[in-house]
């Protein structure tokens, strides 16, 4: 829904403030975007008052030269950014099992809470979950712009591509479960430090999802408004836009196990509920954290070392 002004106010009373924020100016295109996502972010610190589930805290907002400032809690490096960092200088990789076990955790936690207030983030990919301490391995999930409630009309434009649910692009109804997939798109691809489901097309896509983690159930392809365009006999196509002809795109035959290239049967088990093509069968975010990957302790309480700082 189309955000209504709202009035110069500092948040509730919550953990102190005296600490180093960050501001940022959207674009006065982005205007409306900007507002809701305040709105959002006022509700979600609201009903999370201790601090407890890993969202980004909202410190201040203000007008300045008809630019509205958004001024939130400092946080670090975005996954995305710290990862290729990471990749191309370090001795040594950050994102092991262990760590990304840890930050899973996290993650579902949060979603948990966005979901229990009847809101879907829409947009959870690794830009939009930010490091707040190295050595603890802490994250918080950020950008809530795209958000919306389960209640209302729900676009059919969301998601960042390579993260984006099946379930969406086939045009398909869809609730919470879109943001669990791109979570088990985000983990594999920490991992690796290679994007999952590459996406040069939809329709490419399309295929290298197939390829991985099984063809798609004919019963999605009933109900997807959208599937006759990527989809002929449950086989994927692709039209070329210069000669109009189409042309099949039979998924190379690959695994999870082979693309993540890990024997840890814990977490394949984990990552491949994530990314459960049918939503139906795809676990909440509650139900995610049960998952014994995350329910138990499967490399001990020293796996995480505290060898970078703060």
């Amino acid at each position: 829904n189309k955000a209504r002004p709202i009035a110069h106010r500092r948040p509730p009373a919550g953990p102190p403030t005296d600490r180093p924020t960050a501001a940022s100016a959207p674009s006065q295109d982005f205007l409306d975007q900007s507002l809701g996502e305040i709105k959002l972010l006022q509700y979600l610190n609201e009903s999370d008052p201790s601090d407890e589930q890993h969202v980004l805290r909202l410190v201040d907002f203000f007008y300045h030269k008809e630019h509205l400032f958004i001024v939130c809690e400092l946080l670090r490096d975005n996954l995305y950014e710290f990862s290729k960092f990471n990749r191309e200088e370090a001795s040594e990789p950050y994102f092991t099992l262990p760590r990304l076990r840890r930050i899973s955790r996290q993650c579902l936690a949060a979603l948990r809470y966005i979901h229990s207030l009847n809101l879907i983030h829409c947009d959870l990919k690794p830009e939009n979950i930010l490091i707040k301490s190295y050595s603890r391995c802490e994250v918080k999930v950020i950008d809530f712009g795209s958000s919306c409630f389960t209640s209302d009309h729900l676009s059919s434009y969301v998601q960042s591509r390579s993260y984006r649910a099946p379930e969406v692009i086939l045009g398909m109804a869809y609730d919470h479960k879109i943001d669990i997939w791109s979570l088990g798109a985000i983990v594999a691809e920490l991992l690796t430090g290679v994007v999952l489901f590459q996406n040069d097309s939809v329709a490419s896509m399309l295929a290298r999802i197939a390829g991985i983690v099984g063809p798609f159930p004919p019963e999605m392809l009933s109900r997807g408004r959208h599937a006759h365009k990527y989809f002929i006999d449950g086989v994927v196509y692709e039209r070329d836009a210069e000669t109009g002809s189409t042309f099949l795109l039979q998924p190379k035959g690959t695994s999870l196990r082979h693309r993540l290239d890990t024997d840890d049967e814990l977490f394949l088990s984990f990552v491949g509920s994530l990314l459960c093509l049918n939503p139906d069968d795809r676990p909440t975010a509650e139900q995610a954290l049960q998952h014994p990957w995350i329910a138990t302790d499967p490399y001990g309480p020293g796996a995480v070392s505290d060898s970078l700082a703060t």
